[in-house]
């Protein structure tokens, strides 16, 4: 049961005063509807100084059933002094906000009391429906407060998408969203945006790639006939510690073939997709000495879903042109999800977590690589490669860094 719940509103023996006789007086008055000799009663306990929370929180019942909301607000704000979790006391104090016009209060209060409310479905009748009242008003001033926002935008619930920044800002308001900001796993530079998926607009070499989709296709499809071509992308060192990595260790689910690793062109590898080679050479790969560009075949096997998870450096940004992409898969990043569609690419920031999933029968084939942010300048840049080369001197290549 939740604190302070008791249908009979002040036994006895549970609103325990110290001065027992005066309270049980109080208590009967309130019980037979006596309501003003329940307020003198509680009254004298108070101005003697010998109240405690339940005292003030009859005091406030006696107060409110004489319509005397300013004066029993005052009592259930003393008894929340006392007992602030109690949910009772917080429910009794946004109903009489709410009588008084306060309604902005009102709702911080039916907050406050449904946080506290347990979960389950063996509550007590009186529970349930206090708890579904807490939640009902909660409801309410959200959807009231979000109706008078938009109408001062001058946006519906279904315009408010042509202004995706501003739809975004009022589903984290009102708890729809969550905010996602970049975690990176080993690196993170300071002041850059968070943008999930980049406006394309910014990068206008995007469509000259995807023109190119059928060429890089065609040269994929030879490489899948070798059965032996594709790694685990996420393949153990004896090395390192081990880190089953949610299970995609050594999982051929999620595999790669890399045309570019680690900075280094794999000529094996590349000599077998000329057109895929000569498509990305103009266009702004990030360099890091011994760590990018990576350029690779992303494959999912049916079925497959690789979890939640962050890049390791939020200095250079991840893009995928979908090749081989049947229907029912789908990839996360931050709050937003999207499905792939063949031919049309995308830049994201893989240090926000992400996800994605195959839930076809058929195998999901992407061109993924690395590219420069255009936030960061070139001096930038060379500074964070030297960091890199630092980092290296001291400690020695990482062999298990991935994009």
């Amino acid at each position: 049961m939740l604190k302070g719940v008791d249908p009979n509103v002040g036994d006895p023996e549970v609103v325990a005063a110290p001065d027992r006789a005066a309270a049980r007086v109080g208590m009967d008055a309130l019980r037979s509807g006596d309501n003003r000799l329940a307020r003198r009663q509680f009254e004298t306990l108070i101005e003697s100084g010998s109240a405690d929370a339940s005292v003030y929180f009859a005091h406030a019942i006696s107060c409110d059933r004489l319509t005397d909301a300013a004066t029993a607000l005052r009592s259930i704000s003393a008894a929340i002094v006392v007992e602030a979790d109690n949910f009772v006391y917080l429910m009794l104090k946004a109903d009489l906000l709410v009588k008084l016009g306060e309604h902005r209060g009102a709702s911080a209060f039916y907050q406050a009391a449904l946080s506290l409310a347990p979960d389950g479905d063996h509550l007590p009748d009186d529970v349930k429906h206090e708890v579904a009242r807490a939640n009902d008003m909660c409801t309410f001033y959200k959807n009231e407060l979000e109706q008078l926002i938009l109408a001062k935008l001058a946006l519906t619930s279904a315009s408010a998408h042509t202004m995706p920044r501003i739809a975004e800002s009022l589903d984290l308001l009102f708890g729809r969203a969550e905010a996602y900001v970049q975690r990176p796993r080993y690196f993170l530079f300071p002041g850059l945006a968070a943008i999930r998926f980049f406006d394309r607009a910014g990068f206008a070499w995007l469509s000259a790639l995807e023109a190119e989709t059928d060429a890089i296709t065609a040269e994929l499809i030879n490489v899948m006939a070798d059965d032996a071509a594709f790694r685990p992308y996420v393949e153990g060192n004896p090395n390192r510690p081990v880190n089953a990595q949610n299970g995609m260790l050594n999982n051929p689910e999620w595999s790669a073939f890399y045309l570019v690793k680690q900075g280094k062109v794999v000529a094996q590898n590349a000599s077998r997709c000329p057109n895929t080679m000569q498509a990305l050479s103009s266009l702004p790969l990030t360099n890091i000495p011994n760590r990018s560009p990576s350029v690779l075949f992303s494959l999912l096997k049916p079925g497959a879903h690789i979890p939640p998870h962050n890049g390791l450096i939020n200095t250079r940004l991840i893009v995928h042109l979908p090749l081989i992409v049947p229907p029912n898969c789908r990839f996360r990043v931050g709050s937003e999800t999207r499905e792939w569609v063949r031919g049309k690419a995308w830049v994201f920031d893989d240090t926000i977590e992400h996800e994605a999933w195959n839930d076809s029968n058929e195998t999901r084939v992407i061109l993924l690589f690395e590219i420069e942010r255009p936030d960061i300048s070139a001096t930038e840049h060379q500074q964070v490669c030297a960091i890199f080369e630092a980092i290296d001197s001291h400690s020695g290549l990482a062999p298990e860094w991935d994009i």
